[in-house]
């Protein structure tokens, strides 16, 4: 199975645009849209969720998503993976980094797996 993302509410939406726009064949969702979660949902329901949908979470957050993914850890859940990026980043050096994930890997490769993205 191909990698399937998850944005964080946090990150600018041109990054999902930009990223259907040049490669329409990658799976991802933004926090806030329709089947994915709401805008304002806490870090433990996101983990929760991308268990449930197998998807990989792009995020800038490294404040609290560690601890909640130790919490989330010792109760027995995984998560398929947790990208995390600069905000300030160039758009299209991530776009091409995202899709050369999607390309040269399988979601199961990223089960529990935290990468820092260097865009």
């Amino acid at each position: 199975m191909k990698l399937r993302f998850l944005l964080d509410e946090n990150l600018s939406p041109q990054i999902k645009l930009a990223l259907q726009r040049r490669y329409p064949q990658i799976d991802v969702l933004r926090v806030g849209d329709l089947g994915a979660p709401a805008f304002g949902t806490l870090d433990p329901a996101i983990l929760q969720y991308l268990q449930i949908t197998q998807r990989v979470l792009i995020t800038d957050n490294r404040a609290s998503m560690p601890v909640h993914l130790q919490d989330h850890a010792a109760a027995g859940g995984q998560h398929w993976g947790i990208f995390v990026v600069r905000k300030e980043g160039p758009l299209g050096s991530l776009i091409d980094e995202l899709h050369l994930y999607w390309e040269a890997s399988e979601a199961i490769e990223w089960i529990d797996q935290i990468e820092w993205l260097a865009v």
